[in-house]
């Protein structure tokens, strides 16, 4: 079921004086985008319903978007039109999936960081391969200091990957050992001032081979230090996790709340992808995707819950993502307005 949402004068108000501040940027962008440009006037779509009460659910200068959303703009537009659209749609932070642009062009590090600055968005975070074969491939395993050099390059304050913890297998030592792997990562990070941190998907929540009894998810939380290694929750694939990994294999219970990981250990969570989903039980995955805000996930009770956690309001990042957007731009523009809408309930 959709959920409606109401506008958001503070967004307005700040799109507005983007526009203002950004329309040589505009221009450029209207001109290489043609007919798939989104009007400014679309960025008043929350404004065309009646505005909440309560302060803004989420943070100021908190809100930010995976650019494998935007893949397809990225490759055939390059980074500067790409940029100049989510400076318009209210973000404040990229999170990247690689530095380059495929047939749009060859971009330098400098010239990225530069540009992401120009448009208002700081670049937060990056995803990067865990392992592979390759010993020359671009991960953590086989190229760390390239790796670490790059992150240093642009600015970011995280550096992580989106590959679970399988490479030993599914076992609980397996996971032991990948551990202390993601532990020598995080420590060179660390050096370096930034955090290295693990993106899920659903399968971490499945149990050991090896003991049924032990949630994977478990055991990574256990076994990496939590001064070295941090976790950005992917809350769709979470919650896709509690569909799929509420019972053991030998069908006795085992129910868990994604949020309580959270809220247990708020300080191991400095970013998070927000994706949205359709309940559908009959999906494999117990949801199918869709844009943050049509969905049945409720952002206002999640993200309320940890940022009025005391301290931790600043804390957080939220990254907006959608693997397969029907229009990478439109889901962009929608999810920003719809996030930007959310109040805190009186």
């Amino acid at each position: 079921m959709s959920r409606m949402f109401r506008s958001d004068p503070e967004l307005t108000h700040r799109l507005t004086r983007r526009g203002m501040l950004g329309v040589a940027a505009g221009a450029t962008a209207a001109a290489l985008l043609g007919s798939t440009a989104v009007p400014a006037a679309a960025t008043t779509e929350a404004t065309d319903k009646m505005s909440g009460r309560g302060r803004p659910v989420l943070p100021p200068g908190r809100l930010g978007i995976q650019l494998y959303s935007l893949r397809d703009k990225v490759s055939t537009l390059g980074f500067a039109p790409v940029f100049a659209e989510l400076e318009k749609y209210g973000y404040d932070e990229v999170e990247f999936a690689g530095y380059t642009q495929g047939s749009a062009g060859p971009i330098t590090l400098a010239q990225l960081k530069r540009l992401a600055r120009d448009h208002g968005l700081n670049p937060i975070g990056s995803h990067v391969g865990y392992y592979a074969d390759d010993p020359n491939a671009y991960t953590f395993a086989q190229n760390l200091t390239k790796v670490l050099d790059d992150a240093q390059a642009l600015g970011l304050k995280h550096i992580g990957t989106a590959s679970g913890p399988f490479r030993y297998g599914s076992t609980v030592d397996a996971w032991k050992r990948a551990a202390e792997e993601f532990n020598t990562y995080g420590a060179a990070a660390k050096a370096r001032g930034m955090k290295f941190y693990q993106h899920n998907h659903s399968e971490e929540f499945s149990f050991a081979t090896d003991n049924p009894k032990v949630r994977l998810y478990d055991v990574l939380l256990r076994e990496t230090d939590p001064d070295l290694v941090f976790l950005e929750m992917d809350i769709f694939w979470a919650y896709s996790g509690q569909f799929r990994f509420s019972k053991r294999p030998d069908g006795t219970p085992a129910p868990f709340e994604p949020l309580d990981y959270v809220l247990r250990q708020p300080h191991r969570y400095p970013l998070f992808h927000v994706k949205d989903g359709v309940s559908d039980p009959a999906d494999t995955y117990g949801y199918r995707m869709t844009d943050v805000g049509d969905g049945d996930i409720d952002y206002q009770r999640f993200i309320s819950a940890v940022t009025r956690l005391r301290g931790e309001r600043l804390a957080h990042h939220w990254q907006a993502e959608h693997d397969q957007p029907a229009e990478s731009f439109t889901f962009a523009r929608r999810s920003s307005a719809y996030l930007h809408s959310l109040r805190e309930k009186c």
